[in-house]
């Protein structure tokens, strides 16, 4: 018997929720309902710099303005550092993660001093300097040296992780890694792989402001949490074989993964906090709702419906495996 299904919707505080993040935040709840199962919100505000004050109290009302109710009080990530540090404390014990001072700069030298001339989204991957300076016999390894630093994820090592948490044996996720290459399976977009080292390399787990990194706070907080379905919106994907690495490292159970697909605006892209989409207006819930439904390939439901039957309809025809 598998663990029960435990989904979850986490936005972060950084502006209202959008016409975009509606949709993954009602894939998400569906996705829960239709398997019996429970649905958190958590609000990733780990980036206490990005977020604004009060935007969480805006976005857990619109949620229920669209009758999207957590099953179980949202926690806030803000309030749980001590968790991500005995995470990150127990990669640097087990040799999987390092300081680091480098700069921006200090990459792009290195990287151009390589002849490695591709970024891959606008950044280079790290080429693994501190981490070859720290296995130097002349290494400078005191406190003081590495005092204001960044900490890494090893990605030239691989540790095993305890079996996954699927819902049953038929819905497990099926994710392996070879050769530092993550292989899964997303519910919607089928088989995905990355190599880990090669695409992304040692990857941030803390900046040197002392701000845990997204990566780090997502896999500790879906392990503590007990979330066995991932369901994000597409550009999120790209994160996952980061997640499922840092997971076998942490010990810790792989979920399941389903990327939405993404709302564009006018100009083709993602519509995104950044680039001015409009707040909900959940003045009009159904409205809102029956729009998000539409980009998930959901039935109209009847303008006479009330929110709560609309939903119930869009439960009864959720048919993603």
């Amino acid at each position: 018997m598998g663990a029960r299904y435990t989904g979850r919707f986490a936005p972060s505080p950084t502006g209202p929720l959008h016409a975009g993040s509606l949709v993954a935040a009602l894939a998400s709840w569906l996705d829960a309902k239709s398997h019996d199962g429970e649905w958190l919100v958590r609000i990733e505000d780990v980036d206490s710099a990005r977020c604004l004050a009060g935007l969480d109290r805006i976005i857990l009302q619109q949620l229920a303005d669209c009758g999207l109710h957590p099953d179980a009080p949202p926690v806030w990530q803000s309030q749980r550092s001590s968790l991500y540090q005995q995470a990150l404390d127990a990669l640097v014990a087990n040799g999987l993660a390092y300081p680091c001072r480098c700069s921006r700069k200090d990459i792009q030298t290195a990287l151009d001093r390589l002849g490695h001339g591709h970024t891959r989204h606008g950044e280079r991957v790290y080429p693994g300097t501190c981490r070859t300076a720290l296995s130097s016999p002349a290494s400078d390894v005191s406190a003081a040296h590495w005092s204001a630093c960044a900490w890494r994820l090893r990605t030239d090592v691989y540790a095993s992780n305890r079996p996954l948490a699927p819902v049953s044996p038929a819905q497990a996720a099926t994710d392996s890694v070879a050769n530092h290459r993550i292989h899964w399976h997303d519910r919607r977009l089928g088989q995905q792989q990355q190599d880990v080292q090669q695409e992304v390399g040692d990857f941030v787990l803390k900046r040197a402001d002392g701000c845990f990194a997204y990566q780090l706070a997502v896999v500790v907080d879906d392990a503590a949490q007990g979330v066995t379905d991932v369901v994000r919106g597409e550009d999120l994907t790209d994160n996952t074989a980061r997640q499922i690495f840092l997971q076998h490292c942490l010990g810790l159970p792989t979920p399941r993964y389903l990327h939405t697909p993404l709302v564009l605006g006018a100009d083709g892209q993602k519509l995104s906090k950044q680039n001015g989409a409009l707040a909900l207006d959940t003045s009009a819930p159904l409205l809102m709702l029956q729009r998000a439904a539409a980009c998930l390939g959901l039935p109209e439901a009847d303008d006479s419906a009330s929110v709560g039957e609309a939903l119930a309809g869009w439960v009864r025809g959720w048919r993603i495996t």
